[in-house]
């Protein structure tokens, strides 16, 4: 389910239990709802697909802080290798490696695919002539909704920005 701020923007994903509860707590509203419905023993109520918390919660949007997962790193750099442009075989890579300095920011994380990895070692870019296409930064908050949810629901879609 996607959840939204009171503000209609998202900020985040959560199971259909969790959307219940907050249904049921009446924290949060339906904003879009599926065909079907889910049925206790006493209640029933339509299946949410998307809902909207009923008071804004404010939300740290400092992604630097945000915890660097390879999944989160994969999501930013469009599921590709930073030196080729393969899909296949993802791994992370430090542009920079931790030998020679290098950080486990996100400025200085790329997603690579194993041969890139292989052959680019703990060499620094210019020596390997290896260079990201794009350069690393910390990513826009929407890409943690793709990470969460790598194929995005048609109902989400006008809630989300364009990017995600």
């Amino acid at each position: 389910m996607l959840v939204l701020n009171a503000t209609y923007e998202p900020i985040n994903v959560c199971t259909v239990r969790r959307a219940a509860v907050l249904l049921l707590k009446a924290k949060a509203e339906v904003v879009e709802h599926a065909n079907w419905e889910l049925r206790s023993e006493h209640t029933a109520m339509p299946r949410p697909v998307v809902i909207r918390l009923v008071q804004y919660v404010r939300v740290p949007r400092d992604t630097h802080r945000r915890k660097i997962t390879r999944r989160a790193v994969f999501a930013r750099d469009g599921w590709e290798c930073q030196y080729c442009g393969t899909r296949a075989q993802l791994t992370v890579d430090h542009v920079i490696p931790r030998s020679k300095g290098g950080t486990s920011t996100w400025e200085n994380i790329v997603a690579s695919c194993a041969p890139c990895n292989r052959r680019k070692g703990d060499r620094l870019p210019k020596v390997a002539d290896m260079h990201p296409r794009l350069t690393p930064r910390a990513p826009h908050p929407d890409v943690f909704i793709r990470v969460a949810s790598p194929t995005i629901p048609a109902a989400w879609r006008p809630w989300l920005p364009e990017a995600a």
